[in-house]
């Protein structure tokens, strides 16, 4: 069952999979995988930094397989009509980053930024610009 799991997320890297996003693709495979079982594996994934979990505020959690590669976590662009989520690479926070770690004698590992707003297909459906 955590194969088929881990497999969900390594077949859509893309995207930001939540609890019931995963039970609806694994489902196909393993037919008798329940929502408790995917909650608990993504749990344990998430401890094990196999998967990282985020929140965007709708009350869902959401995963994305953790590539180490990455020094920083990507941000992301949240629409708050359809609730797609879009990774956006650029790191404009590194001089941020250095003011505040001369400043406060703090050590920054990481950081994440989130921006919500509204997508393109959300913005022609309400007629917006």
């Amino acid at each position: 069952q955590r194969q088929v799991i881990l497999q969900a997320f390594l077949d859509h890297p893309e995207e930001h999979l939540s609890a019931e996003d995963v039970l609806a693709i694994v489902r196909t495979k393993v037919e008798t995988l329940g929502l408790a079982t995917v909650y608990r594996t993504l749990e344990l994934f998430s401890e094990l930094s196999v998967l990282h979990k985020m929140d965007f505020g709708d009350g869902r959690s959401r995963y994305e397989i953790n590539v180490a590669s990455d020094s920083h976590y990507h941000h992301h662009l949240v629409c708050q009509t359809c609730g797609t989520v879009k990774e956006f690479d650029d790191d404009l926070l590194d001089a941020v980053e250095e003011a505040i770690m001369k400043k406060e004698n703090f050590k920054i590992v990481d950081h994440q930024l989130k921006f919500f707003g509204f997508c393109a297909d959300c913005q022609k459906k309400q007629g917006k610009k």
